[in-house]
């Protein structure tokens, strides 16, 4: 019957939320549901899940109003890097109150990071270094403090998951009441706040049920504060990470290594930490599945001693490690037998032997990172071809010794290779793509940048034998040009395309690639300076999808092609557009008026018009602001 209400009559509460909890991939879905009628905007809240949330105006009355509205929260994300500054007197997202000072609402149901509309942020005053003005003149501070911690952990005791990301007004006394009270605190991010022992002893005592902390940046704590949380959580403990703790030593990861024999994350990154504790971590620690170092005073002994006990380990960092060499690499090859994951990053004292090693030991091996190791070279990446055909992903940055001839084994050995990532790899050019092209059909992703001696037939090769790529970027490969895009285009539907820097690209290859990639959601032609109209017409017609496009640097653009692009791609997010001297303050103000979705356009001060700035304000980023 016309204007009954069936699903309000038929459907029960439970069944409703059961609906709401398969939106939680889409936030505006959800948003739309909870506009309905107050039933389902109460029932919406009550499956939220999730809260992010930025630069806060006053704590207490802010988690108090989302605890009263939101009561089956698990998870908060508090992260004072985010904070924007939203002009328009009269945004259209809901406001927690009608006074201009209140905080913005956007929430999440899931734990992802979405795009424009999933954090809390500040009010447009706070941007200032999270301060805002007063009406009397005096500034308030729009960081989180104790208060605050303290209201919400009165607002939320089932708190599971808790991020406080360079929350710098967070002291002990906020950390205690939230130990006092969530003690079913699963996962604790405390990223450059500056909390003391006090709290995390605390911590320790109450949250037995702790599994990851993470401490980067945790200036104010000393191994007292790390060692009381060992013995509070050893039985549970899972994952934690310490990063410029000064005052944390040894000491602590022994007291790790003797209570967390749960412990399967380690990262380190601290020029106070030597052998003795990270060999009680790897010695106490059987379990450990991941570590990651980045210790200037850690050597061989170590990394033999992981080699020797932690048969377990499958993902293994190493940063700027100066007093190590491939015998430590050697016994890691020797007894972890199931690493998948290695980073080898400014390791300098490596050589071909450590990675013959791994090789050789470590056939399941999936992803290798190389990054400016100078002495591994050809011999050591042919090792990788030959003994590891698990291969999914291989990156190679500042690897000037590793030449051609090395591809040909990773051709033939490594056939599930679905990303490649080549940087400033000066002895690589044409061969090596061309070998990875024919015995890598799989590949998904190919970057390549500053890779000078890779040209046109490579890249053809890559087009005629790899069908189901679609990600290419070959940035500033100058000898790439329109015959390379053709091929792409005849071969590849492409999802993202990059081909900023490669000078020899025209509007013929761009056409190829619009008429061939219709599922082109993000383009780079940046620095194209034979690039034209005509090219973004073709791309207009041809890739409806686009999402985010990147036109800097490109001369001969005007108007008339912007606003041939917008007709057709009404989906785009996100368009660049500084130094293109034929685009005016008429082409920005098309960009913004024809695309609805439109959350960015970067381009110079002076091409927007008043007009523009009051129509779309919010969207507008600058090359150079005003200091």
């Amino acid at each position: 019957m016309r204007g009954h209400d069936w699903i309000n009559t038929c459907l029960p509460d439970e069944l409703i939320l059961e609906i709401f909890r398969h939106l939680a991939d889409s936030k505006p879905s959800r948003d739309a549901c909870s506009l309905v009628c107050k039933r389902w905007l109460s029932l919406e809240r009550l499956s939220r899940s999730t809260l992010r949330i930025g630069a806060s105006g006053n704590p207490d009355l802010f988690i108090s109003l989302l605890s009263r509205r939101f009561l089956n929260v698990r998870t908060i994300h508090f992260d004072e890097r985010l904070s924007i500054s939203l002009p328009s007197p009269t945004p259209t997202v809901t406001t927690l109150s009608s006074s201009s000072s209140s905080p913005l609402l956007f929430i999440s149901n899931d734990g992802r990071r979405g795009s424009g509309g999933d954090q809390v942020y500040a009010s447009p005053k706070s941007k200032n270094k999270g301060l805002a003005e007063d009406g009397g003149g005096k500034f308030e501070s729009y960081s989180l403090s104790d208060a605050g911690l303290s209201a919400l952990a009165d607002g939320f005791p089932k708190l599971e998951s808790l991020s406080l990301i360079w929350c710098s007004n967070v002291s002990s006394l906020g950390l205690i009441s939230i130990a006092s009270k969530c003690t079913l605190l699963k996962s604790l991010d405390l990223q450059g706040c500056y909390v003391g022992d006090r709290g995390l002893g605390a911590i320790g005592r109450c949250c037995e049920r702790l599994e990851d902390l993470n401490l980067r940046f945790c200036e104010g704590l000393t191994d007292a504060g790390l060692i009381q949380l060992a013995y509070g959580c050893g039985k549970t403990l899972k994952s934690l990470g310490v990063a410029a703790c000064a005052k944390i030593t040894d000491s602590s990861l022994e007291a790790v290594g003797s209570h967390c024999k749960s412990l399967e994350t380690l990262s380190l990154d601290s020029e106070f930490i030597h052998n003795s504790g990270v060999l009680a971590v790897a010695q106490g620690c059987p379990l450990l599945k991941v570590l990651k170092l980045q210790c200037i005073n850690v050597t061989d002994e170590t990394l033999i001693t992981v080699g020797t006990r932690c048969f377990s380990l499958e993902f293994l960092a190493l940063y700027s490690f100066q007093r190590f060499t491939d015998k430590g690499l050697h016994a890691v090859g020797e007894g972890c037998k199931k690493l998948k994951n290695l980073i080898l990053s400014d390791c300098y004292f490596l050589s071909d032997k450590g990675l013959e090693s791994i090789a050789t030991g470590c056939k399941q091996l999936t992803h290798l990172e190389i990054n400016g190791c100078h002495n591994i070279g050809t011999f050591g990446l042919e090792a990788i071809g030959k003994h590891c055909p698990h291969l999914t992903e291989l990156a190679l940055l500042y690897c000037q010794r590793i030449g051609n001839y090395a591809f040909r084994e990773v051709g033939r050995g490594c056939q599930f290779l679905q990303a490649l990532h080549l940087v400033d790899c000066s002895s690589i050019g044409d061969d090596a793509i061309c070998s990875i092209a024919k015995g890598c059909k799989n590949l998904k992703k190919l970057h390549i940048r500053r890779c000078y001696e890779v040209g046109n037939k490579g890249i053809i090769a890559v087009g005629e034998h790899c069908k189901d790529l679609t990600d290419l970027s070959i940035r500033f490969c100058d000898r790439v040009g329109d015959k390379a895009l053709m091929a792409i285009g005849r071969g590849c539907s492409l999802q993202f395309l990059n081909v900023s820097g490669c000078h020899q690209i025209t509007d013929a290859g761009m056409i190829a690639i619009a008429r061939g990639c219709p599922e082109l959601t993000s383009l780079d032609v940046s620095v194209l300076q034979s690039l034209g109209d005509m090219a973004l017409a073709e791309l207009g017609e041809g890739c409806p999808l686009l999402k985010e496009i990147v036109l800097s640097h490109c001369h001969q653009i005007t108007d008339v092609g912007l606003s041939h692009l917008v007709k057709y791609c009404t989906l785009l997010e996100s368009c660049h557009m500084v130094y293109c001297p034929g685009v005016t303050a008429a082409g920005v103000a098309t960009v913004v008026s024809s695309c609805p979705s439109i959350k960015k356009v970067l381009v110079e001060k002076w091409k927007v018009s008043e007009r523009t700035k009051r129509r779309a304000g919010s969207v507008i980023s600058y090359l150079c602001v005003d200091l």
